[in-house]
């Protein structure tokens, strides 16, 4: 695998990470009833698992130009 398409790859698994820790956080604050830091926790994981996302489709962008059918 290329250096850019694995870099790719562990800048998705960071934000899948951070998005994780968000979710967490976003439970702990509804179990407690402070439903505005639910709401910011849970956009702020929404983000973090759309650039995850885009770094995946990244991530296969480089492989296929790599590796794929010419």
């Amino acid at each position: 695998m290329s250096k850019k398409a694995a870099e790719h790859h562990r800048k998705a698994a960071e934000h899948h990470t951070h998005a994780a820790r968000h979710h967490g956080e976003a439970a702990k604050h509804h179990d407690s009833g402070h439903h505005e830091k639910v709401a910011h926790h849970a956009h702020t994981a929404g983000g973090h698992a759309h650039h995850a996302r885009e770094h995946s489709e990244e991530a296969r962008k480089v492989h296929m130009k790599e590796h794929g059918k010419k």
